[in-house]
């Protein structure tokens, strides 16, 4: 597994894709509705991983 990115990415749009500016110069393109199933899917896994932690007795925090 690798080590989680506490920085959270820019994004932006540009001639119709959405663009992902990721960690050392990554960059992922995507359709807008691409983006938009992915942001959904990126909500859902951190608000598990936030009630998994509260659960666990971490408190939730933010790593």
């Amino acid at each position: 597994m690798t080590r989680p990115h506490a920085q959270p990415r820019d994004v932006f749009h540009e001639h119709g894709e959405v663009i992902i500016d990721g960690p050392d110069g990554t960059v992922i393109s995507m359709t807008p509705e691409a983006a938009l199933r992915t942001a959904g899917r990126l909500d859902e896994a951190a608000l598990d991983e936030l009630i998994a932690r509260a659960q666990a007795g971490d408190g939730g925090k933010l790593h």
